[in-house]
């Protein structure tokens, strides 16, 4: 849970607030970060109605519907009704008991780390990776290994010697491997996207060693590559909010990020159906939290979070580390 507590300077009551806060978490692990607001332009873009203002996961749970963007004092009102410079230990407890609830409702089906996003049609926590049986997993890696060397899709043809040593023809594993969403095909039978990859240009631009480019599905597909491949990998992308570039460069094994105040948005539409479809749209990389959460608050049919650098990165080597493992 990350709480942001947004305050103009020497507001009396911000050491009240942290207070407060303190006391409600009782122990609980949490991101606590001040933020000193001075200017009403400002104000609006964090959009806080008066100092202090408290967000958890970037939402007011204290908002009053019409308020305007304000760097004045504010003031809360307990149980009684009584005005109050900070909001009550009680309400803040209900506060981050709701956004604790909020956070496990996209993760509850699955292992609970974030993965399960990615994977809509539920697969236990198997992952991306295939299963070595019917020649799906010797399929499925020679796809992902021609994305990676060519940047486009492989055709049927460049599979049948990988389909044939299971006894299968390749337009029967890629259609096993559709319905069980480890790629997506077209109604030809062409694959449209085999994750992280995808067939068609995408906001998330990927430059694969020796000059090789090629798209990412989502921001998440897009950082697993370099973990896949075990190779450094340069992402292009940007803010879908106002349209700032942002890059990741892998280096090593080492990402560097620009701006460095980068986060993505994981969450997926609460149906069944493929990745490409529930989700992959919705997990995108923002220049800073403030859009990301502008795009949340904007879509409300897409629940998720925010996630912070170090757990995009975790989410995608889990999820695509292992592709491409021989064992």
């Amino acid at each position: 849970m990350r709480i942001t507590v947004l305050t103009v300077p020497d507001c009396p009551n911000a050491p009240l607030v942290r207070e407060r806060i303190t006391a409600a978490l009782d122990g609980r692990q949490a991101q606590v970060e001040l933020i000193e607001v001075r200017e009403e332009a400002e104000a609006a873009r964090w959009q806080m109605t008066g100092s202090p203002t408290v967000l958890v996961d970037g939402v007011d749970p204290f908002a009053m519907a019409g308020a305007p963007a304000s760097v004045s004092c504010r003031l809360y009102r307990d149980k009684e009704g009584r005005p109050d410079g900070a909001p009550s230990i009680e309400a803040l407890r209900k506060a981050f008991a709701g956004a604790a609830v909020s956070a496990s409702a996209p993760v509850d089906e699955c292992c609970g780390d974030g993965r399960e996003v990615l994977d809509p049609i539920g697969r236990a926590c198997r992952g991306r990776r295939a299963p070595d049986e019917r020649g799906l997993r010797a399929v499925h890696q020679a796809v992902l290994r021609h994305f990676a060397a060519t940047g486009s899709a492989p055709e049927p043809a460049d599979l049948a010697a990988a389909a044939a040593a299971a006894g299968r023809t390749a337009v029967d594993v890629l259609a096993e491997l559709d319905r069980e969403d480890f790629l997506t095909l077209d109604a030809g039978g062409r694959i449209c996207a085999a994750y992280p990859f995808s067939a068609m240009p995408t906001p998330h631009r990927l430059r694969l060693a020796g000059g090789v480019e090629a798209w990412a599905m989502c921001a998440i597909d897009a950082l697993g590559v370099a973990a896949m491949l075990h190779q450094d990998v340069a992402i292009t992308s940007g803010d879908p909010v106002d349209g700032r570039p942002i890059t990741v460069t892998f280096t090593g094994g080492t990402a560097r990020w620009e701006p460095a105040e980068a986060v993505v948005f994981v969450g997926r539409r609460a149906q069944t159906g493929p990745a490409a479809t529930v989700c992959c749209d919705a997990l995108n990389f923002f220049a800073d939290s403030s859009t990301a959460e502008a795009w949340a608050r904007r879509h409300p049919e897409v629940p998720g979070r925010i996630t912070t650098q170090a757990e995009a990165l975790r989410i995608a080597e889990q999820t695509f580390g292992p592709l491409l493992d021989r064992d």
